[in-house]
């Protein structure tokens, strides 16, 4: 059995979070008990407001009282009294003097606000000091005033909350449900409009596959029931080919995901009800391949199995009627991947509900769905190598990818424009009609399919040349897949699955019988290969291998650690990345997604791209901590996770609850910049972030359970790793001096 990291044991809760100052905010705020009840001990309770205004009519000065000395004796159970509205305007014109609806430490008011207190009804006062606090006030006020709150009983534990606490209160009570998405009548409309339909007609549109005729049914009877939708329902072809897909992107449209079938309460009739998955960011309403299965780590921990579970069997439905796991459940991406991680995940849930009636055959039906994968899409060509045996990102496709930015390929695509004498528009059409035939720019964009489907879209490790780079990163996650249907095949359905029709590929026939020994075969056959083509043994590193040239690229990559994810290398491949790679990679905040050196200069000429130095992303990060958790480097796991978690923290404490997409790994002050492609997702909140951003969130609940529980308060105190170390280093000295 391979170690997984270790689970933390649930914490108890204190006297304070018993009475319910920790409630989601719905709870919190919506409870009219808490905010109209008598907030203290005496007989009469006067209002913030009301106290002003008695103040007002008598024309007198509202005294000011210090706060540090009259609520001295009740410490612990602190409340303030406040007047929503007329304190967030307050606090806005004080506090945020860079006006962005945000405090942060880059704001120059004095940071300090005093509040009446709830004990004294509301006479006296208490200051509210530094940025963290009044950052979290006004998150708390910005949420109080959207559920409609004039004035509230305010909790002080909510302001001065442990900041660990807090971002993990906050991922598992709001971020996951402010990403959760479902498909069905109550989201169409705005799910299926496509903020990038760069059509003269944007509306709602969703293609249906043809083995879904209940769906094709479901959407088309409610595009009658409300014309003013302007629903678009359009069925699928029955074999999608990159002709097809070319010519759908006149009528870009949402790509239906699997429903289930539930009583409507209101009518008590049989209806559909989308399954729900969550998306990476705020802004998304589609379902995505690898972002998905990052973000059930943080799911399980935080123990929405029901959620995990929900997005396994949207991905089994849309290998089962699509043919793969797609980049995005839209029609443009029908003929693009993205890296398979379905066997993990599957297998994840699964441990978690094993004991339950459906968990074999919900186990069952996510392995057929892998293995079609497995065969039809990664062991298939175009992206199998034959010569090597190994696979690459390689998909099919036609024409000027059309989800991209409208200047995006100007540089590109100018010249030959101009040397066919058409505009660029009148260029973009004949190409992608194929008028025009110009095979290196069919190469080119060969190339840039192939860096979207990576999931690494974009770094100079892949430019121009991904379609034909076995990369470390996929031989490792399919390795994954041969060695967990092996296991799974015997161990579960005692080395005999039955293959049914819809899941039969290549020249089975329904019926076919997998058993275990032909998936460990192989996996070693792959083993073999990637040790011969991928392994450098002087480097002690993992490359990719131009399958074109026949030679490795020696781009240092952190993909490299995920063949200790995978449990390809052997014990002293492992031990030689942990003395020769590791350090290359480690930074402040965690690991960089590439060296420096691999990079190259850059400059107007050469931008950078974000996922090469400097960057950090959450995928790196939890791959390698598992991986170096899996080979007993249990030490490595907790620094490169406690960094991680430290400077998100630390980003969150001082950047009004900032969490977002990618991190500049080498900044220990503002890691959340980053200026490179396409800059950051999550930046763009005002008062209060709803979302933070799907694999982060999942990465901070995850990296929690790979760090001990010193570390877990030492990143409450917001302890760099150095200071950590060297107080460990002390105590443990101090220790060994009192045993002399």
């Amino acid at each position: 059995m391979v170690a997984q990291p270790p689970v933390a044991a649930p914490r108890t809760r204190g006297s304070v979070d018993d009475h319910g100052v920790f409630d989601d905010a719905k709870t919190y705020y919506t409870a009219d008990e808490r905010h109209n009840s008598r907030a203290g001990p005496r007989t009469r309770t006067y209002s913030q407001n009301g106290l002003a205004k008695q103040f007002e009519r008598l024309g007198l000065k509202e005294p000011f009282r210090r706060g540090s000395h009259d609520e001295s004796t009740i410490p612990h159970h602190r409340r303030f009294l406040v007047d929503v509205d007329a304190t967030l305007a307050s606090l806005q014109s004080q506090e945020d003097t860079d006006g962005n609806m945000q405090i942060t430490i880059e704001d120059n008011g004095p940071k300090v606000l005093s509040l009446r207190t709830a004990a004294s009804n509301g006479h006296n006062r208490f200051d509210v000091r530094g940025t963290y606090m009044l950052s979290n006030l006004l998150q708390e006020l910005s949420l109080a005033k959207e559920y409609g709150r004039k004035q509230i009983v305010l909790d002080e534990a909510r302001l001065n909350e442990n900041p660990v606490n807090r971002l993990s209160r906050l991922i598992r009570d709001h971020f996951w449900e402010g990403l959760t998405r479902r498909i069905d009548a109550s989201s169409i409309e705005i799910a299926a409009r496509d903020p990038k339909d760069w059509t003269d007609d944007p509306r709602p549109r969703i293609y249906i596959p043809r083995g879904a005729p209940e769906q094709y049914e479901y959407y088309t009877k409610l595009a009658q029931e409300k014309p003013d939708i302007r629903l678009d329902v359009q069925l699928l072809p029955e074999k999608i080919t990159p002709e097809i897909v070319r010519d759908m992107n006149s009528k870009p449209g949402l790509l239906a995901v699997d429903m289930e079938k539930i009583v409507d309460p209101k009518t008590g009739e049989i209806t559909l009800k989308g399954r729900p998955f969550v998306v990476p960011g705020g802004r998304f309403n589609e379902l995505y391949g690898w972002d998905s299965y990052m973000e059930s780590l943080g799911l399980l921990v935080n123990d929405k199995v029901d959620l995990a579970k929900s997005m396994v069997l949207n991905f089994c439905f849309c290998i089962k009627h699509y043919g793969k796991i797609l980049n995005a459940t839209r029609s443009y991406y029908l003929c693009r991947s993205q890296p398979p991680f379905l066997t993990d995940m599957a297998l994840r849930v699964y441990e978690r509900i094993k004991h339950e009636p459906d968990a074999v055959d919900f186990l069952r039906t996510a392995l057929l769905a892998a293995i079609k994968e497995y065969h039809s899409v990664w062991t298939a060509e175009p992206r199998l190598d034959p010569v090597t045996g190994l696979s690459r990102y390689r998909p099919e496709g036609l024409g000027v990818p059309p989800e991209t930015e409208a200047g995006h390929f100007l540089h590109i695509l100018e010249p030959y424009a101009e040397k066919h004498g058409l505009s660029f528009e009148e260029f973009v059409e004949k190409y992608n009609s194929g008028e025009i035939k110009e095979p290196k720019l069919d190469e080119y964009f060969l190339h840039d399919r192939a860096v979207r489907e990576s999931g690494h879209d974009t770094t100079y490790r892949l430019e121009g040349v991904c379609a034909n780079l076995a990369t470390i990163d996929l031989n490792s996650l399919l390795f994954k897949y041969e060695i967990d249907i092996a296991r799974t095949i015997r161990n579960i359905f005692h080395d005999k699955l039955l293959v049914p029709e819809e899941y039969c590929v290549g020249d089975m026939k329904p019926g076919h019988v997998e058993t275990s020994a032909i998936w460990e075969r192989r996996a070693k056959r792959r083993k073999l290969a990637i040790d011969k083509y991928l392994w450098n043994k002087e480097d002690g590193f993992y490359y990719d291998y131009d399958t074109a040239k026949r030679q490795q690229c020696k781009y240092e990559s952190c993909t490299t650690f995920w063949a200790l994810w995978a449990g390809v290398s052997a014990p002293h491949q492992a031990a030689a990345m942990v003395t020769n790679a590791l350090p290359k990679f480690e930074a402040f905040g965690g690991l960089l997604s590439g060296t420096q050196e691999s990079r190259g200069e850059i400059g107007l000429d050469r931008p950078n791209r974000q996922w090469d130095y400097p960057y950090g992303w959450a995928p790196q990060q939890m791959l390698a901590w598992t991986g170096l958790y899996r080979y007993g480097y249990t030490e490595e796991a907790e620094r490169l996770a406690y960094k991680w978690l430290f400077m998100i923290t630390k980003a969150f404490v001082d950047f009004n609850g900032v969490v977002v997409e990618k991190y500049d790994v080498t900044r220990p002050i503002d890691p959340h910049r980053v200026d490179a492609e396409y800059g950051n997702q999550g930046l763009d909140f005002k008062g209060v972030a709803k979302e933070g951003f799907g694999w982060v969130n999942a990465s901070y609940i995850f990296g929690l359970q790979i760090v001990n529980a010193h570390m877990r308060r030492a990143l409450g105190t917001l302890t760099p790793y150095d200071t950590f170390v060297k107080a460990v280093q002390e105590n443990h000295a101090k220790t060994l001096a009192e045993l002399v």
